[in-house]
C-alpha cells in the first residue's frame, strides 16, 4: 500500500538542492548482454552533459558473449565508462563491488540501472535529484515492458496486469509514494553501507531482502512513478521459468531468515499450482477434479485470447503460456526451498 505522507526533512541524508554530477555514481550489472547492453549504454547517455561526467560502470559476470568488448569500444565516445570484472558473477555482488571499489569519496548516490533496460532521457539525474528531494534512502521506479520477439511482446503485455504481476506498485503503476518494496534505481550511499549492501547469498530477490533489512533500520523506500523505464522481459519459456523460479526461492529465503509474510499476490502462483497438481492427480480416481487444473488452464487461455484481441496480434497467444511460466515456476521455486528449510 502506497503511503503519501513525506519523512521530516530533518531526516533527510541528502541536500534538497540541485544535486552536483560528482557526487553520483552509475553501475550497471552485467552478463551475456551483448544484445542489450549498447542501447542501454545510449539512452543513459542521452540528454544533458553532465551525464558524460558521472563513472558508468558495467560490473561484468564473466559474459562469454561480445558484452565486454562492446563496452570497451564504446569507450572512446563516452569516457566516464569503465568495466570491472564481477568473480561472483550475480547482480548483488556486482552493486557490491561498485560501491566498494568504484566510489570517490565524495560519492553520496549510487544509481543501479539494468542491461535489459531502455532508459528515459536524464535518467541517472532525475532518479539522483528525486532520491534528494524526497530525502529516501531508496529510490524505485515502475517498469513498463516492452517485447520485440513475439513471445517478448505477449510476455510485455501480460506481465504489468494484475494476472501477471499480481498488480505490484513497480509493475506498470501510476502513483507515486512511499512502499515497502520496489524495483530499484537509486541508493543512498550512507545508508547503503550503513546496512551492508546486498546480501549476496541471494541469487534473486537481493531487492526484497534490502528493503526488508532497511525498512527495520528505518530506511525508507520512495516509489516515483514519473521516472519510468522500458523493460525487455525473458523472450522463451526456458528463461523465464528459470528466473522466476529464482524469484521463488528468494522469496522463501526471505521468509525463512527474515519471517517476511507472503501477500495475496504472493500465495495466488502456490494455489494455482497445488490445486492443479492435486486435481491432475485424484482426477485419475476422481475425473472431475481434473476441473482444477483444467479450470486455470481456461483462465490462461481465455487471458491470451484478450491480449490478442485487445492488441490486434497473434502474438497475444502466447501470453497465457507466459503467465502460466511465471506463476508455476515462481510457486515451484518457493515451495522448493521451503521444503528445503523444513528438510534443514
Amino acid at each position: 500500500m502506497l503511503d503519501m505522507t513525506k519523512p521530516d526533512p530533518e531526516d533527510a541524508a541528502i541536500t534538497l538542492t540541485q544535486v552536483d554530477p560528482a557526487v553520483i555514481l552509475a553501475v550497471i550489472p552485467a552478463l551475456n548482454e551483448a544484445r542489450h547492453i549498447e542501447t542501454c549504454i545510449r539512452s543513459l547517455m542521452t540528454g544533458s552533459p553532465a551525464l558524460r561526467s558521472i563513472p558508468l560502470v558495467v560490473a561484468d559476470g564473466g559474459s562469454s558473449d561480445e558484452t565486454v568488448a562492446i563496452v570497451e569500444g564504446l569507450k572512446g565516445e563516452f569516457p566516464n565508462l569503465s568495466v570491472v570484472h564481477n568473480p561472483k558473477r550475480l547482480q548483488s555482488a556486482a552493486l557490491n563491488l561498485t560501491a566498494r571499489l568504484e566510489a570517490c569519496p565524495d560519492a553520496k548516490i549510487l544509481v543501479r540501472c539494468d542491461a535489459h533496460s531502455i532508459y528515459p532521457e536524464n535518467f541517472i539525474l532525475d532518479v539522483a535529484q528525486s532520491l534528494a528531494t524526497q530525502g529516501a534512502a531508496s529510490l524505485v521506479i515502475p517498469m513498463d515492458a516492452v517485447g520485440e520477439t513475439c513471445f517478448e511482446k505477449a510476455n510485455a503485455w501480460i506481465v504489468d496486469t494484475p494476472l501477471g504481476s499480481g498488480g505490484a506498485a513497480h509493475r506498470g503503476g501510476k502513483a507515486s509514494g512511499w512502499v515497502d518494496h520496489g524495483h530499484h534505481a537509486g541508493f543512498d550511499l550512507d545508508w547503503y553501507r550503513r546496512i551492508g549492501g546486498y546480501d549476496e547469498t541471494f541469487v534473486a530477490n537481493e531487492d526484497v531482502e534490502y528493503d526488508h533489512r532497511l525498512g527495520k533500520a528505518g530506511g525508507r523506500v520512495y516509489l516515483d512513478a514519473s521516472i519510468r523505464i522500458k523493460y525487455i522481459p525473458r523472450g522463451d519459456v526456458r528463461r523465464l521459468w528459470k528466473q522466476y523460479a529464482g524469484y521463488g526461492r528468494g522469496r522463501a529465503r526471505n521468509a525463512k531468515i527474515h519471517g517476511a509474510k507472503l501477500k495475496l499476490r504472493h500465495m495466488a502462483p502456490i494455489v494455482a499450482l497445488l490445486g492443479s497438481g492435486t486435481g491432475f492427480v485424484v482426477s485419475l480416481v476422481y475425473p472431475p477434479a481434473l476441473l482444477l487444473p483444467l479450470g486455470y488452464a481456461g483462465i490462461l487461455a481465455l487471458a491470451s485470447a484478450f491480449v490478442a484481441i485487445k492488441h490486434n496480434s497473434t502474438c497475444g497467444l502466447f501470453a497465457g503460456i507466459a503467465a502460466g511460466t511465471m506463476h508455476l515456476s515462481w510457486a515451484w521455486g518457493y515451495l522448493s526451498q521451503a521444503f528445503k528449510h523444513a528438510r534443514q
